[in-house]
């Protein structure tokens, strides 16, 4: 599903890029656009892939830090935990929080 949704997502914007129908057919697309992305089904999809990826990264992060364990610099230590701090229950740039 991911590879359809990425193929439709590049062939607008090729679309979009390489067409000469002008402002009127652009802004036809960018309304079907919005439309799409309103939609409940599309915005639940959106909103489980964004929790599903940052359950993977939470175990990433666990298996990568169990195996490193105090070899990383502090610098480096110092900034994964203020990201991880910044970015505490708010919402993101698509719209989801991270529940």
């Amino acid at each position: 599903m991911r590879y359809k949704l990425t193929f439709v997502a590049g062939l607008a914007i090729g679309f979009v890029l390489g067409t000469r129908a002008g402002r009127e057919r652009y802004e036809q697309l960018k309304k079907s656009a919005r439309q799409i992305s309103q939609n409940p089904a599309v915005r639940n999809a959106a909103e489980s892939a964004a929790h599903n990826g940052r359950e993977a990264a939470g175990k990433a992060f666990h298996a990568v830090s169990d195996k490193v364990g105090d070899r990383v610099p502090d610098s480096v230590a110092d900034r994964v935990r203020a990201l991880r701090e910044r970015g505490g229950g708010a919402e993101d740039d698509w719209g989801t929080t991270n529940t």
